[in-house]
């Protein structure tokens, strides 16, 4: 019998994430601060949104590209919070989680050969997107030094005659990195110059402690040359009702909604009428939940300096990558042993890239409660490796 299986797929590693998690399934009494979920509620009146859009009946298909109400609230933020104005009916596209815009966006814009730059770590999925689409993936490995933002000096490196997209991942999973303006201005010369794409993943924009978010669309020749991409899972804790945006050219819009058209039609109704009320009246929500998280961050911060361990200042998301090189162990094994010893789970920073060997990514996603009883074990984890 013929192998059934595409050996393009077979080459993909499995998520370090996922694999890491299979071992803590069959474990007891674990502490987990390792799942990228907001551990709050989706808003109430958010919800109620979503149960009345059932009550009434609208179970139906909405277009491909997603409900003309919540295609405008998303042309309203972002015009809000960045001052570009996307046309709803054909540069906003309403998808299944930021995950399938990214995927949507390397499809749509590669040829086979056409490199793709992501810098690392980095969220897991932008490396096998770029193999799904027959890109080729060239890896920028972030330094520490630099706060794990990428440098102009970085990205020209690693430009080629090849080279076609930058994935732009900030605010970062899993270091918390983010870029200034002034960061992002060094780099937009750069793209420019070289007649680069930008796909640029901002799903933990709201969640920004170091004033307020930039992106690069803001920046002048930049909205006609990136796909931004956005969503609802991370700033209103809305994870599991799997929705997400992208914005850009009406070009490459039309071709993502294209296979999106094929391959999934629309995203869930119900969760579109919920994004709608997420938009129009979920600030106050969002500025709650920011709050509380950069409460939780600065705590950390401040137990990992008691106890001698390393963390530059994270301003984004809700991760801190703490540098645990001075144990003397790699990251699989400082991870391993933690959750062995002391039922403590954390992600190896290898799942994140191989330049995030020596680091570890802690959520703080999680309540205070239980972030002072995971801290209680992995101090006693690492006084007993100093024994």
């Amino acid at each position: 019998m013929r192998n059934p299986l595409s050996d393009k797929v077979i080459d993909i590693k499995p998520s370090g994430i996922r694999k890491f998690f299979d071992i803590v399934q069959d474990m007891d009494d674990v502490i987990s601060l390792g799942v990228g979920e907001p551990d709050f509620d989706t808003p109430w009146h958010i919800r109620d949104e979503g149960i009345y859009s059932l009550e009434k009946g609208r179970t139906f298909y909405t277009s491909n590209s997603g409900l003309k109400d919540l295609k405008q609230e998303v042309s309203n933020y972002v015009k809000r919070t960045q001052g570009v104005t996307y046309n709803q009916a054909s540069q906003v596209f309403i998808t299944v989680g930021g995950s399938e815009a990214i995927d949507l966006a390397m499809r749509a814009m590669v040829n086979p050969g056409d490199e793709v730059l992501i810098p690392q770590p980095s969220y897991v999925s932008y490396e096998p997107c770029a193999i799904l689409a027959d890109a080729v993936p060239v890896i920028i490995n972030l330094k520490e030094e630099n706060e794990f933002r990428l440098t102009a000096k970085e990205l020209e490196e690693s430009i080629t005659d090849k080279t076609k997209i930058l994935v732009l991942p900030f605010p970062n999973n899993p270091t918390g990195a983010i870029m200034e303006k002034s960061d992002l201005e060094a780099i937009a010369k750069i793209i420019i110059e070289h007649d680069l794409y930008v796909i640029s993943d901002e799903i933990y924009a709201e969640l920004t402690y170091k004033g307020k978010h930039v992106s690069i669309i803001s920046l002048p020749g930049m909205a006609e040359r990136t796909i931004y991409i956005n969503g609802f899972s991370k700033a209103y804790a809305m994870t599991g009702w799997r929705l997400g945006y992208a914005c850009g050219p009406e070009a490459i819009i039309s071709q993502m909604i294209k296979i999106h058209q094929f391959a999934i039609m629309c995203a869930p109704t119900t969760s579109q009428y919920a994004g709608v009320e997420a938009l129009r009246n979920g600030d106050e929500d969002v500025d709650m939940m920011r709050q509380e998280y950069d409460r939780r961050r600065k705590y950390l911060l401040h137990e990992f300096n008691k106890m001698g361990i390393d963390c530059f200042e994270p301003f984004g998301a809700f991760y801190v990558f703490p540098n645990i090189k001075k144990f003397g162990l790699s990251s699989d094994d400082f991870a391993l042993q933690l959750l062995e010893k002391e039922r403590l789970a954390v992600v190896p920073g290898t799942a994140f890239g191989d330049c995030g060997e020596g680091f570890i990514r802690i959520s703080y996603a999680y309540s205070l409660e239980d972030l002072k009883k995971a801290l209680e074990r992995l101090r006693h984890f690492i006084s007993e490796l100093g024994k």
